[in-house]
């Protein structure tokens, strides 16, 4: 049999838990049709899900139609809940976006769309609840054309037998590929295979229209997956890609990958000497073992440490780095419970979502998290309750700033109390928008060795780095080890951790003297539809707000009806926040207002931000920038700006020379 690994993406209330259920049950995997609402869905078994109506974590099940053995992954619908969806992604052969044929494209929809890009992952798509009276096939289909793309084709109507498609859709599919079109021109149909080749290349996105809840359309789904996939080919040698880490109810860690190549077997070495203990496939909330997997499949390996999220094991390359960031922060309130003890907890909650980016702030005794939004931070709580008995809370969200670098610049770091000895030089440059911070060596081995150069690495990467303008996380910085000394009496590999950490917060000090660090904030990138006599209010809105807008649309396809428009741009998350209360006061709550992250930019108000967070970077002990000398048998301190002068080697640098750099 066809083996794919397919995913179901949608905005919350699409109807995407729903489209499961029925794939599930007209192809036999269930007996009795479950449901959201009712709390006995199949993939929804969490009680958090159950309680809340929403699908939360992403869950597995396996169904087989025809020739088709299909793995399907459930994913969350609610941007908070977006990484873990993203996690999903990278391991898909194909997904199927569901719709909603009521509400059209909505907000989430348009980050998924992006997502699915980003990946290149090749889409289906399901127009849901095409019973309801307000639906409207052809001005669904005419949106996902302009919004997404012109290869969104119907490849199911009235006419058309499962598995087939409609007559006129092949000029259609032609039309998408300028070869394709030439050779339709001549022949007049499009080959099967080609079509196929055409859904893997992200020109075609077929379309299918249907009620999940009534189990319309399922069946043209399921031919059509079957009819229009192609089994990717895998390598012989053993890869996997880590996906998600979940604890089981039994408090078991479980690592789940995909296998990329080969087979992974029973008792099989595979990361840090660690044997694999048991194989675990699942189905809903139930798993069999299994004694090996083969490439393609999807599994669960209990009991392994140190993986995470993205991690490629075997010949398996890493993965990106995610899209999606947070970017509220919020402090942990303990209400009386050892502050330790729930910093112990998050941690392994962090475990398995790592954006959560659990800080610990030993100086202020303080735990911090960083979260997407109001529904994640509930989840969270009611996670901590039910799971941990901790009953916390939490104070009010802040933006979560960043720092980054306008200049090249040299930091150095020294430590050398009485016998320890090292010194780091690293080169910080900018680096693209979005690409967080990086690490390399460009150092000669016979003027610091290899292990100390790999200990450099190893302590540069072992924590978040902090800016110095308001103690934000730093990002968009490429930090590259250039030179060093090392004492063959007296070095050891702390002492190169406390001299990398100190050179990195050194250099940040020296680009703050002169004016070259930057304060980046979140941005929003918004939709928003309103009476076209709001027009005028929501544009002075925006301007007040720093944002800006393109030119009013009023004929954009919309899912409220007639006589809107339609204003899209950008504008801090600082000024916008709360204003969709806004919107729906002034238009009466017939506006819509759709918010998604658009990365970060610089600040807007950011003497004001920076002047209000007070941040003291030389008394943050740490991540102090000063050194550490030795004299007369006994280490002192040196301030940072005093380092340059004591620096026991040369700048490799000059102020001119990293000035070039930075052009």
């Amino acid at each position: 049999m066809k083996h794919i690994v397919t995913g179901i993406v949608a905005h919350v209330d699409a109807g995407k838990t729903t489209l499961s259920e029925a794939m599930l049950y007209r192809s036999g995997a269930l007996r009795q049709l479950g449901r959201v609402d009712n709390g006995d869905a199949f993939l929804d078994p969490d009680d958090l899900e159950k309680q809340r109506g929403i699908t939360i974590f992403s869950h597995q099940a396996s169904l087989q139609h025809g020739d088709l053995d299909l793995t399907l992954l459930d994913t969350p619908g609610h941007v908070d809940f977006a990484s873990q969806t993203e996690q999903v992604l990278s391991v898909l052969d194909y997904a199927i976006l569901v719709v909603s044929a009521t509400d059209g494209i909505q907000g989430y929809t348009r980050t998924l769309w992006r997502l699915l890009d980003h990946y290149q992952v090749p889409t289906f798509i399901f127009v849901n609840k095409m019973d309801a009276d307000t639906a409207d096939r052809d001005r669904v289909l005419a949106q996902l054309q302009q919004v997404f793309s012109a290869g969104c084709i119907a490849f199911n109507d009235a006419t058309t037998a499962a598995g087939t498609i409609p007559a006129g859709a092949y000029e259609d599919i032609a039309m998408q590929n300028d070869d394709v079109l030439e050779n339709f021109l001549d022949a007049g149909t499009v080959a099967d295979d080609t079509v196929r080749q055409m859904i893997r290349r992200r020109e075609v996105f077929p379309c299918y229209f249907g009620a999940a809840l009534k189990l319309d359309g399922i069946d043209d789904l399921l031919a059509g997956l079957e009819q229009w996939t192609r089994e990717p080919e895998y390598s012989a040698e053993f890869g996997a890609k880590v996906f998600k880490i979940s604890h089981d109810d039994k408090g078991e860690r479980l690592t789940w990958v995909r296998v990329t190549g080969g087979v992974l077997a029973n008792k099989d070495v595979i990361l840090d000497e660690q044997k694999v203990n048991q194989l675990r496939v699942y189905n809903g909330a139930k798993f069999t073992i299994r004694p090996s997997v083969a490439a393609g499949e999807v599994c669960a390996i209990p009991n392994l440490t140190g993986t995470h999220p993205g991690q490629g094991l075997g010949e398996q390359a890493a993965g990106r780095s995610p899209e999606i960031q947070p970017v509220l922060n919020y402090t942990l309130d303990p209400q009386g419970h050892d502050i330790h003890e729930c910093l112990t907890i998050l941690q392994q909650l962090e475990d398995e979502d790592p954006q959560l980016h659990v800080a610990w702030s030993s100086h202020l005794q303080e735990i911090r998290v960083q979260i997407m939004g109001a529904v994640q931070l509930e989840i969270l709580q009611q996670i901590l309750r039910e799971r941990f008995n901790l009953d916390v809370g939490f104070g009010e969200g802040s933006i979560l700033y960043k720092e980054t670098l306008t200049r090249a610049v040299e930091g150095v770091g020294h430590f050398e109390p009485l016998r320890h000895y090292a010194e780091v030089h690293l080169l910080m440059q900018p680096a693209p928008r979005g690409s967080g911070v990086t690490f390399a060596a460009d150092c000669d081995l016979e003027v610091l060795g290899k292990n100390w150069q790999h200990q450099v690495l190893t302590s540069l990467r072992a924590k978040e780095h902090l800016g110095v303008l308001t103690g934000s996380p730093l990002t968009d910085v490429k930090i590259t080890l250039i030179s060093g000394r090392a004492s063959i009496v007296h070095s050891v590999g702390g002492d190169f951790r406390e001299a990398t950490w100190r050179a990195v917060r050194q250099g940040l000090m020296m680009a703050k003297s002169q004016n070259q660090t930057e304060l980046l904030e979140p941005w929003y990138r918004f939709r928003l539809e309103v009476g076209q006599d709001q027009v005028g209010r929501a544009m002075t809105d925006i301007q007040r707000m720093h944002g800006s807008f393109e030119t009013p649309d009023a004929t954009a396809p919309s899912a409220t009806g007639d006589g809107m428009s339609i204003l899209t741009g950008t504008a801090p998350v600082a000024e916008m926040q709360g204003y969709v209360q806004e919107v729906n006061a002034y238009t009466h709550g017939q506006g819509q207002l759709e918010c998604l992250i658009d990365g970060y930019r610089p600040c807007h108000n950011a003497a004001e931000v920076v002047a209000d967070q007070a941040y003291d970077p030389v008394g943050d002990l740490e991540n102090t920038p000063g050194s550490v000398f030795c004299a007369h048998g006994a280490g002192y301190p040196v301030h940072w700006d005093d380092v340059p002068g004591m620096a026991h080697v040369d700048y490799v640098y000059t102020a001119e020379a990293l000035a070039e750099m930075s052009k």
